[in-house]
């Protein structure tokens, strides 16, 4: 089975195509940092524009690049949500049009969905149940895989998202766009213990998370620095290593809480804070005194892609939890989708 992705969620407008027997055969990206970088994050309607631009562009990029046609395509997959409306709508519409035009099923996918299966694309040996930490710039979330549907929410922040804390706080300290990975790659030359980032909620039971208090204790010692007119580069990379280490301390901490919690020693981590190389290497090096298997995506897949989107169709289709030929073409989107109500769009 052949299946056509497409995502467009937030900034990132995706296609993708995903074989059964030979998997990703193309993944295609285009990001908008450029277009968004002047405003200090994503504007939603500049986004949606971007999308229109460029979303034909890239399926006839992907058709060229994998020497396939549409008559190829058994099925194509979409992001329903949630996300921003007017970026959903765009990968909506264009991937429901194609489809009809086919007369080929366009298949709904969440997008958290997407996320969270991802490790599943490359290892193979990956087996159900497992505890999956989901981590980007709008979501954290602790939940149980028991198999593919069946996700049990186990923790999830309170405010913000690992993601948004680095990317805010990269703001905070003049780097590019509202970009996480840049706080990352200032670290590399920074020393984490000069300057004393709190870590909320690490010492609490709860497998919940809370990083607006970090992100707040940040600002305050930038804006310190600031005024003493030592924020120099050196300052720059020790307090980029201090938030680093703060926010990877306290997702591995709630992980290695879970995995004691539940007793299940398999762990996923994906969204595109697990891109982080710190996030990588301590949690395997964390986990590895409870015997823990530890799974990341590839880094290509880590951040928004249609790969992912495309590859979940293909299991909700081959575990049955779909019936291809009763699905109906209707161009609304779920913004707002909780992952527990995931299976509800297929009834």
């Amino acid at each position: 089975m052949i299946i056509l992705g497409f995502e467009s969620s937030c900034d990132d407008t995706g296609v993708a195509i995903f074989c059964s027997d030979r998997g990703v055969i193309v993944n295609l990206i285009n990001n908008q940092s450029i277009i968004h970088k002047d405003y200090g994050g994503v504007v939603p309607e500049l986004a949606s524009r971007d999308h229109v631009n460029k979303i034909s562009l890239l399926t006839k990029q992907a058709f060229e690049k994998s020497g396939l046609s549409f008559c190829d395509i058994d099925a194509i997959a979409y992001t329903i949500g949630p996300g921003l409306s007017g970026s959903l709508l765009i990968g909506s519409s264009f991937a429901q049009t194609a489809a009809w035009s086919m007369n080929i099923p366009a298949i709904p996918i969440h997008h958290l969905e997407g996320h969270l299966l991802s490790p599943l694309i490359s290892n193979e040996k990956l087996e159900f149940p497992f505890i999956s930490l989901l981590v980007s710039g709008g979501h954290t979330q602790l939940m149980t895989v028991n198999k593919i549907g069946d996700y049990d929410v186990i923790g999830e922040t309170l405010d913000d998202a690992a993601g948004e804390a680095f990317d805010k706080t990269a703001r905070l300290m003049g780097l590019d766009y509202c970009n996480g990975a840049e706080i990352a790659k200032l670290a590399v030359n920074g020393d984490p213990n000069v300057f004393q980032i709190p870590r909320p909620m690490f010492n609490s039971a709860s497998l919940d998370f809370s990083f607006s208090g970090l992100k707040t204790a940040a600002m305050i010692k930038i804006k310190e620095l600031q005024s003493r007119e030592i924020f120099n580069h050196i300052s720059r990379a020790n307090i980029a290593a201090s938030i680093q280490k703060s926010i990877v301390d306290i997702l591995i901490h709630k992980s290695y809480l879970a995995v004691k919690r539940t007793g299940i020693k398999t762990i996923v981590v994906a969204g595109g804070v697990s891109a982080n190389n710190l996030l990588r290497a301590s949690m395997l090096e964390s986990l590895k005194s409870l015997s823990c298997k530890v799974y990341f995506p590839p880094l290509d897949l880590s951040t928004d892609n249609a790969a992912m989107i495309a590859f979940a169709a293909y299991l909700r289709i081959k575990y049955n939890l779909i019936n291809i030929d009763s699905l109906k073409y209707n161009l609304s989107v779920k913004p707002r989708w909780n992952l527990k109500d995931v299976n509800n769009i297929y009834i």
